[in-house]
């Protein structure tokens, strides 16, 4: 009796030792998110890749975003645009741009003719017809050539929660710019409130509302969505030809904005000072030199937008 009881009890302890290693491994496959770059956040230096990684892949597409995760980025930064369907997809300009564009008959768009092929007067499934990815840049000649579409930002967030999957790491953040100005409401977008009102519900169908930042120029974005999405993070961007003081932007924008981010060489001493008093993180754009990545981080900005986020490794 004895033998058949303990051969009994070393069974148990074998198949309790299974289901809780089992059960860890599980924890330990589930991606985690990265630590938010918001305000009062202990979160490491964030390595952002600009439109995926322009500088190595077509922008704003599937492939460059993935890439760039591969390469370690803790937030993919991109842009946003609507069809006039009103679909939400990844696009820098309103228009087919004429340095990245192939047409469905397999021409090139000029310079002088781009804004005539305005997507916003086009349905997403038009748009997807011409190519973003074939044509060479020529600022970009690192830039791997490949055919390339303008996805949805449905389709990214999607393509990213499948390829975390196989990846031992946290989720990155989606840093979305809000591609708006004042002269070309309801011409090659909708007005501030539809704007954000069609990009919320792409965000909250997706469940990422804990993992994206909002970014614009546009402030009429940033305070549309501060007085009605308050928890979502949101982040300032400054031209370098912005003459104001700090102060005079912060005033303008009207609240306390979760990450400051200037053309990189706003980004002074006391400038990174002013923000850091104020509980703001400061993420300059676009830094596409290792020395001067190098520099920011030891003048202390909690993060760098970069085409090439390559360099953030070396």
């Amino acid at each position: 009796m004895k033998t058949y009881f303990s051969l009994a009890l070393s069974l148990l302890l074998v198949f309790l030792s299974c289901s809780s290693s089992k059960k860890n491994n599980a924890m330990n496959s589930t991606p985690q998110k990265s630590s938010p770059a918001g305000a009062g956040s202990t979160a490491a230096f964030d390595k952002e890749g600009h439109r995926g990684c322009r500088g190595l892949m077509p922008e704003n597409t599937i492939p460059a975003m993935l890439n760039a995760i591969g390469l370690g980025v803790t937030t993919l930064e991109m842009d946003i645009c609507f069809s006039k369907d009103k679909k939400a997809f990844l696009s820098h300009e309103p228009f087919f741009n004429h340095e990245i564009t192939t047409t469905p008959d397999g021409s090139f768009i000029t310079e002088k003719e781009e804004k005539n092929y305005n997507m916003y007067n086009m349905d997403y499934s038009s748009i997807i017809k011409y190519d973003v990815g074939m044509k060479p840049h020529p600022r970009f000649p690192q830039q791997q050539k490949m055919k390339a579409i303008k996805p949805l930002l449905a389709d990214v967030f999607e393509a990213v929660k499948k390829d975390m999957v196989t990846r031992r790491r946290p989720f990155p953040y989606f840093n979305i710019e809000t591609k708006t100005t004042p002269a070309t409401d309801n011409i090659f977008h909708p007005a501030p409130a539809e704007f954000v009102e069609l990009l919320m519900k792409v965000i909250k169908e997706n469940g990422m509302e804990d993992l994206v930042i909002i970014q614009s120029f546009d402030f009429r974005t940033l305070q549309y969505l501060h007085l009605h999405y308050a928890t979502i993070k949101t982040a300032m961007l400054i031209e370098d030809f912005d003459k104001r003081s700090f102060e005079e932007q912060l005033t303008a924008l009207g609240f306390t904005p979760t990450i400051y981010s200037p053309a990189y060489v706003l980004a002074t001493e006391a400038v990174i000072k002013k923000c850091h008093d104020q509980n703001i993180k400061i993420i300059p754009w676009t830094v596409n030199d290792k020395k001067e990545i190098d520099r920011l981080k030891a003048l202390g900005v909690d993060g760098v937008i970069s085409d090439y986020p390559n360099l953030f490794n070396e």
